[in-house]
């Protein structure tokens, strides 16, 4: 049986910014900072169809950006959100 190599020891495909851009339609940008553009465009879809009606207020959001995260550490991307408020 092949053992899978640890996710931690594969370097970064790419680095991904999701940008808040507010109340009006599309809410959400999905900016490449690097990497391979067919990974961060299949990327971006995953992403537009999880947060496309979601303002960063709406309970479902925290959610699906967990679930964001998560596809974003199985692609080995690095994962930026610029939600226009210090989350601190």
């Amino acid at each position: 049986m092949a053992m899978e190599p640890e996710v931690q020891d594969l370097p970064l495909q790419g680095h991904v910014r999701i940008v808040y851009l507010g109340a009006v339609a599309p809410h959400w940008d999905v900016q490449r900072v690097f990497g391979d553009h067919g990974v961060i465009d299949e990327f971006r879809t995953r992403v537009t169809a999880r947060l496309q009606l979601l303002p960063p207020h709406d309970p479902q959001f925290r959610r699906n950006r967990e679930r964001v995260a998560r596809d974003a550490e199985r692609e080995r991307l690095e994962l930026e959100w610029d939600l226009g408020y210090d989350e601190d």
